[in-house]
């Protein structure tokens, strides 16, 4: 009698995406899968989505999304972020992102006290 949990009963564990060619997993990213970043710019197509023109915008500047797969680009050995920003997922530098509790931190120190008086 086999005692394991029929597979009709066991959790479906999300798959992540493939990567595309050209892009490999990779160790010790500044980001990982689930966190909540932001677009530091306006993300533009490079030619990826071959439905949208050239140059247009992706992602507005400030758009948050969510990590959804770390790679590296093999040829540079640069980390490549596939973010889900609202459906859409793009490939992002780490220079093109920011942790969205950081940006929001960053945000309250810049604010002056709502207390004080000029």
């Amino acid at each position: 009698m086999d005692h394991d949990t029929p597979a009709t009963l066991r959790p479906e564990l999300p798959q992540p995406l493939e990567l595309p060619p050209g892009i490999a997993p990779v160790e010790g990213p500044a980001y990982q899968w689930g966190q909540c970043v932001v677009a530091l710019g306006d993300l533009v197509n490079d030619g990826s989505f071959p439905d949208v023109p050239d140059g247009a915008v992706l992602v507005d500047v400030g758009s948050e999304g969510e990590v959804v797969q770390v790679g590296v680009h093999e040829a540079s050995q640069l980390p490549v972020y596939m973010v889900d920003f609202a459906g859409r997922v793009v490939g992002c530098a780490e220079g093109e992102i920011m942790l969205a509790m950081e940006l929001h931190d960053l945000a309250r120190q810049a604010r002056p006290s709502l207390g004080a008086q000029p």
